[in-house]
């Protein structure tokens, strides 16, 4: 079984330069831990979400909570994190506006006191490192299986001792190509995590790179027509641990994980993971 801890959003997203839909602007959920337990669940995974829930649910949401066992705190709706992003194409974004809401306040203490049931616990984007940190932490003590993060650019490059503490406390950490340039100087000189640890590098339309057991083995990713990269590297990792979880080894995975994000980022938001045509 596996436990994702993150949030769910509500983004405004708009499509500029070279996207082949410039000019349109759309509402979706988002999220990191939304996509990342989507994609577990739709590779096959047992994928329990952590993160706060509003009450009442609103409309765009309902899919999310019919998908998904989704624990966490209670809060309005008006405490529910909002996104504004840009997406200009070539693995170019901005994000331009951010309102997190309920979801930097999420602590350790809301989690249940025994998670021994989960084999992994996935610890998603939570504003900063340092709380990603004490989540794990906490997960470690209240008897999680497997430990997996991610991180994002901004804690990268402003947290920097906090993100590489994250790493040495997770069994599998996850990160993309530019991610890796901050954190090891590039994705060539990114460490082997270790025995029974895997690394892995989203590398976008060049797919994933696996490091770990002594070997870097790099993972193709199809060429498809984008029309919504949001959240592809949550999608990716999301499949990459259902994949572990089912007991598949890490490259094959990684080859799941890079399959379902490219099938993802054809629709615009997480409908394609929920079997939306969108």
């Amino acid at each position: 079984m596996i436990l994702v801890i993150g949030g769910v959003t509500l983004d405004r997203l708009h499509f500029a330069g070279e996207m082949p839909n410039a000019g349109e602007t759309a509402t979706a959920a988002g999220g990191a831990g939304m996509y990342t337990a989507l994609a577990a669940r739709r590779a096959g995974g047992n994928v329990t979400l952590f993160a706060p829930r509003p009450d009442p649910l609103p409309e765009r949401l309902s899919p999310i909570a019919a998908a998904l066992p989704w624990l966490g705190p209670r809060i309005p709706p008006g405490e529910l994190p909002r996104l504004e992003i840009v997406h200009y194409g070539r693995g170019r974004a901005a994000l331009r506006r951010a309102f997190w809401g309920a979801q930097a306040r999420m602590t350790p203490s809301m989690l249940p006191d025994d998670l021994s049931q989960f084999d992994l616990v996935h610890i998603a984007a939570l504003g900063t490192a340092q709380r990603q940190l004490d989540f794990a932490r906490a997960c470690r003590a209240r008897g999680a299986g497997r430990i997996s993060a991610g991180t994002y650019a901004k804690v990268v490059f402003g947290e920097t001792e906090n993100v590489r503490a994250l790493f040495a406390q997770s069994d599998l950490f996850f990160l993309n190509e530019n991610e890796a340039n901050g954190l090891f100087g590039g994705a060539e000189n990114a460490p082997d995590p270790g025995p029974g640890r895997w690394l892995f590098v989203t590398l976008g339309a060049r797919g994933a790179l696996v490091i770990g057991n002594q070997a870097r083995v790099r993972v193709p990713a199809p060429a498809v027509a984008e029309r919504d990269p949001t959240g592809a590297g949550d999608t990716f990792c999301g499949a990459v641990l259902a994949g572990l979880d089912r007991g598949l080894e890490a490259v094959s995975a990684a080859r799941q994980g890079v399959k379902l994000a490219a099938g993802m980022i054809q629709y615009v938001g997480p409908g394609g993971l929920l079997g939306d045509k969108g």
